[in-house]
């Protein structure tokens, strides 16, 4: 009988490996493409309520950001009456273009002259402009406004900030970390006129807006750390 040869041991390959991969059949595709498209249109209805909040908190003090439109204004006057606020406050910072030409130098000043053309007492009304910065306006209204309370010994327990459509919720969340857990925030949307809440993906003003303040306020939430004086 002759022996059989002897069998030839491959050497292991360091840099490849087999393995068996599943693959998802047709139905399981046709399964995970109609999740996807539930979840997308989910995220498409839901998003703007997210982002334009409307969550007030007992205050005395309203504030209100300066380059709102005028029916903002409107509104704010409004919700001074029926929420008994002592104080209404402007804020904003420094206009980008034209303040040489224009008799008020900051959105926080124009925002005043505008309430009390509209009938605001002065003596119930304020404006308190921000230093111009390059980026992270909105928390550098929020500092100034908390420097300017602490200048007048005033310390409330918390504050309404009222403003536009989904702009409330990082808006909130930039005046918290400016005045810490000593503070409550609370914030008033204000429904754009621009286009319609209930269908914003239907324009290119409501898309550009809605997907703007996604990607701002995840910076805000993730990324921006402001350093505690």
């Amino acid at each position: 009988m002759t022996e059989a040869p002897p069998k030839i041991q491959k050497k292991p390959n360091r840099w490849f490996r087999k393995r068996t991969l599943l693959f998802p059949t047709c139905r399981t595709c046709l399964l995970l493409a109609i999740i996807l498209f539930w979840f997308c249109e989910l995220a498409i209805r839901k998003i703007h309520p997210f982002l334009a909040i409307t969550r007030p908190v007992p205050s005395t003090i309203l504030v209100v950001e300066g380059w709102a439109p005028d029916y903002a204004y409107e509104q704010a006057i409004a919700e001074f009456h029926r929420g008994h606020y002592q104080l209404l406050v402007v804020t904003g910072g420094p206009f980008e273009q034209g303040a040489p030409l224009a008799e008020y130098k900051s959105y926080a000043e124009l925002g005043a002259a505008i309430l009390q053309k509209l009938g605001v007492g002065t003596n119930e009304v304020v404006a308190v402009p921000s230093q111009p910065v390059r980026q992270d306006r909105t928390y550098a209204s929020a500092l100034a406004l908390k420097n300017w309370l602490a200048a007048h010994n005033l310390n409330p327990r918390g504050l309404n900030l009222m403003t536009l459509g989904p702009h409330a919720r990082r808006s909130r969340l930039l005046f918290h970390k400016a005045f810490g857990k000593g503070v409550s925030v609370g914030a008033i949307s204000v429904a754009s006129q621009d286009y319609d809440p209930k269908h914003w993906w239907r324009s290119s003003q409501g898309v550009r807006v809605v997907l703007s303040e996604s990607i701002a306020y995840t910076y805000a939430s993730l990324f921006f750390h402001p350093k505690r004086p």
